[in-house]
């Protein structure tokens, strides 16, 4: 049956980001005078490094913000390549990377550019929702696979391998440290399920945004193992620039021209002030682990003081800054729970049907990248509630 002019497409029929629907909800709250304290959202509550601002304001004194190269600016790009050299030790030409509008762009470049329609990647369940909406606007099917506490939330290459015999695979993605659990991946376990996935003949894409904001082990990238997968990364969390809009990809060669000439078309480039303020990102560590360190602090006050409060079980917190969380001590309806956790007591948080669509009604996320104080205070303001 033929669509009505204007009327939506049935790719278009993804599900809601609902973090996003939760950060309207709050914002409509603020903007009626009410003090919301954010934990929905996987923002840092810390600006932009100082180095990084002050390079947007150099490249805006000199007055030409125009286009960059599709693939990128070529200092951030070289930039790029030396950060894995220094903190790897690993040698990736300049040639292979490319610069994205966050890792957001990267995604749909990756799957654009290395599968086709109708084509099956395996992802873990619960996982980030954007990978799945992602892939079915674009035609691709997403193949959830379901972890938990026996593999500590993480994918196994046993579990890749029962599912690709029930229906053969493509792709695999994998986040390491993940969203939301924040489980980390040794490198032991990254390294066998890459090797189960070039056995099964998968293209593997290792979602690397979180590295570097670790609190137990080290984070270790797929490229130690392989230069066939494709890695993303952002400049989003670790370095504060959510907003600034700018990510990477280390891809290999076969992919490079085949990303360069959709993201051409898509994207032109992304932001160049964003990128050459990026480059000074680098230099940045020692106030950036300052930032890292008020985030192991609020880990430790969730990670103590949640359980004490009736959320009786927590997945690993190993990385990233996300508590998941069950609420089944309260409710059966992690949305509901949502909702009024936010109206009744002021503090927004996910529920866990936007990373779990089968389980996730017993979940709830709480994101610690804000102050220390705003995470006390939450504590304090559920503890009243939840009385």
């Amino acid at each position: 049956m033929k669509r009505k002019p204007s009327e939506p497409s049935s790719r278009s029929a993804v599900d809601p980001f609902i973090v996003m629907d939760v950060m309207r909800a709050a914002a409509d709250r603020e903007h009626a005078g009410e003090r919301v304290i954010h934990m929905e959202v996987g923002q840092p509550g810390a600006r932009a490094p100082k180095v990084v601002v002050a390079a947007a304001h150099a490249a805006l004194a000199d007055g030409r913000i125009g286009y960059t190269e599709a693939l990128g600016f070529r200092p951030l790009r070289q930039r790029i390549a030396r950060y894995y050299a220094e903190h790897h030790g690993i040698d990736v030409p300049m040639d292979q990377i490319a610069v994205t509008t966050g890792s957001s762009a990267g995604f749909n470049l990756a799957f654009l550019a290395a599968f086709e329609a109708g084509d099956r990647i395996a992802v873990t369940a619960p996982g980030y929702p954007a990978y799945r909406n992602l892939a079915r606007a674009l035609g691709i099917e997403i193949v959830e696979i379901e972890v938990n506490a026996d593999t500590r939330y993480a994918l196994t290459p046993e579990l890749l391998e029962k599912a690709h015999r029930e229906k053969p695979l493509d792709g695999v993605l994998v986040a390491s440290p993940a969203n939301p659990s924040g489980t980390l991946m040794t490198p032991q376990a990254l390294e066998a399920l890459i090797r189960a996935s070039e056995d099964l003949g998968l293209t593997f894409i290792s979602d690397e945004i979180y590295h570097r904001l670790v609190y137990a082990g080290e984070a270790e990238t797929a490229l130690r193992f392989t230069r066939d997968a494709i890695i993303l990364n952002s400049f989003s969390k670790y370095y504060c620039m959510t907003g600034w809009r700018v990510g990477w990809m280390v891809l290999p060669p076969q992919l490079v021209r085949a990303v360069e000439r959709i993201a051409q078309s898509f994207y032109i480039s992304a932001p160049s002030i964003s990128q050459m303020a990026a480059v000074a990102a680098f230099e940045a560590t020692d106030e950036l682990e300052i930032i890292k360190e008020g985030y192991a602090a609020n880990r430790r006050l969730l990670v103590d003081r949640l359980p004490k409060l009736g959320f009786e079980e927590l997945l690993p917190v190993d990385g990233a800054f996300y508590v998941y969380a069950s609420v089944r001590r309260f409710s059966n309806d992690s949305a509901d729970f949502a909702r009024r956790l936010l109206e009744e007591a002021g503090v927004a948080a996910t529920p866990g049907a936007d990373f779990d669509l089968a389980r996730g009604h017993g979940f709830i996320r709480f994101s610690f990248a804000g102050t220390e104080a705003d995470m006390a205070e939450a504590v304090e303001r559920m503890a009243a509630w939840l009385k």
